[in-house]
């Protein structure tokens, strides 16, 4: 019995539909055939120089074409994918380079120089994007023989997140997983192009690639999640699904106000999720998508598809996320939601501590406090571990306090995530000035960050008190508390 291999993905749909289009980036499309094409002469070059099944690839770039490339060829020759966070500094992404310990660096040209860096630091090989699929051109095409030994329990990429401390923990997930994860079903039914706004460092934008390329049909990439170049994407490739967070709806529905004329009769799916979605934002993506299913979905890199809210529950249950995905066992424990099944992932890469105390029993402690009705359908009412969640994106308070703590105009400083609308939540710094000292502004604060830290975990929000609320035997910031605090002051 043949095992789960996502390099089977490519070769199956290369063999039946060659000259159909797989991606697509702006202008450029790469189709089925072309795709294995490429990523047969690069899984044959990185054979040649040394990168071998179990190896990991380190790929820190911005969204293109190249990287899709790279993907598909570790996937053949059993090479674990590892993707950088194109958002972070130079510190951040040694750190987490440090810790996968790949066998390869690939940076693009815009990380080159830094790239280079961390790999003189660190002894690592380093090369372009572009160089080394420039030179996997004079390789031969032919297919790819799978890997003696590789098998569908083996790694298949390890990405990267961030914890309640700030630390990069890296997902395991394994072809089984990534092939199940994505698998369409037994029927190969008409889908349509799906335009993905999420970086390739993300898990959400592989995930809907391989949606798509198992379904045989195309994936839609963009440079950023900007809304006029997501409403033109979904004209030009007639896209008939759209996978956004809440912030990036908002966006384009900002943009649709003020360009009514827009095509956006084709989509037939448009879901959200990663964080609260307001019930008027939802009744705002039925107006602006009149064709479209709505759908809410809940999940995480480690556990795939936690549940998820059909278009005809949108209304009937506000605020809720659904009922448990197909695959997934849900149980509540003190309010902490936790999930089973088939979709886990394999662990955090070289970190059995952090492993154990998220995997027990089988049971994954996703740090999310729920609700569930007497339907059983789940509500998010808060977090275990003090973490922030905007726009996709996980936040350590305590990593932007170390940052802040050295700003000479504060003599005490928190970090606590507020409600947001758009965001889900945004960063807000709650400081105690320093005598003397004039308060200083969020620029100001976004700037002490910006050398050290990724923008996504600069502070959106100052707000000044007297005193910052901690606890008297360890000092630790009271954040609940805080929180409370901050949201009942006049408006």
């Amino acid at each position: 019995m043949s095992d789960l291999l996502i390099g089977n993905v490519f070769a199956n749909a290369a063999r039946a539909v060659p000259g159909r289009v797989a991606v697509a980036l702006g202008n450029a499309t790469v189709s089925f055939g072309e795709l294995d094409e490429r990523a047969n002469r690069l899984a044959r070059l990185l054979t040649r120089t040394g990168v071998g099944c179990g190896a990991r690839v380190a790929v820190w770039s911005g969204t293109n074409l190249d990287v899709v490339t790279v993907f598909a060829a570790a996937a053949k020759l059993g090479a674990v994918f590892m993707p950088v966070n194109a958002l972070l500094q130079a510190g951040e992404a040694a750190d987490v380079v440090g810790r996968g310990r790949p066998a390869l660096l690939l940076a693009d040209d815009e990380h080159a120089a830094a790239a280079v860096d961390i790999g003189e630091a660190s002894g690592l090989p380093v090369t372009t994007l572009a160089r080394c699929v420039a030179a996997a051109e004079a390789e031969s095409d032919e297919p790819m023989p799978t890997p003696a030994g590789l098998g569908e329990d083996d790694p298949h990429v390890v990405f990267f997140t961030s914890g309640s401390t700030g630390r990069p923990k890296g997902v395991v997930l394994s072809h089984r997983v990534n092939f199940l994860r994505t698998h369409p079903g037994a029927l190969l039914e008409p889908r349509g192009a799906m335009v993905c706004p999420y970086p390739l460092f993300h898990m959400g934008a592989w995930t809907i690639a391989l949606q798509q390329w198992q379904a045989r049909d195309r994936v839609v990439l963009v440079q950023r999640a900007d809304a006029g170049e997501l409403l033109d994407a979904i004209e030009r490739h007639r896209a008939t699904r759209m996978n956004c967070v809440p912030a990036v709806w908002q966006r384009m529905l900002d943009r649709l106000d003020a360009e009514p004329g827009r095509d956006t009769s084709t989509v037939r799916f448009a879901d959200t999720g990663t964080s609260a979605t307001p019930p008027e934002l939802l009744a705002a993506m039925q107006r602006a998508f009149p064709n479209a299913s709505v759908r809410v979905f809940y999940g995480s890199t480690e556990a795939g598809s936690v549940a998820s809210l059909e278009h005809a529950d949108v209304t009937r249950k506000p605020g809720s996320c659904g009922v448990p995905a197909p695959g997934a066992e849900v149980r509540l424990d003190d309010g902490e939601v936790c999930v089973r099944g088939p979709l886990l992932f394999d662990g955090y890469f070289d970190d059995p501590e952090a492993t154990e105390a998220a995997l027990v029993d089988g049971w994954y402690h996703t740090g999310d406090l729920a609700e569930a009705d007497a339907e059983g359908y789940l509500t998010i009412v808060g977090r275990v571990r003090d973490v922030i969640r905007t726009g996709g994106e996980t936040v350590a308070p305590t990593e932007v306090e170390a940052v802040l703590a050295a700003h000479p105009d504060l003599a005490d400083v928190a970090v606590v995530g507020l409600p947001d609308s758009q965001w889900g939540e945004i960063v807000c710094a709650v400081a105690v000035v320093a005598p003397g000292s004039e308060p200083p502004t969020v620029e100001a604060l976004r700037e002490a960050c910006a050398s050290s830290l990724a923008s996504y975990k600069h502070p959106r929000r100052l707000e000044l008190v007297d005193r910052i609320p901690r606890t008297a035997a360890t000092a630790q910031v009271q954040r609940r508390l805080l929180v409370e605090q901050l949201l009942a002051r006049p408006s």
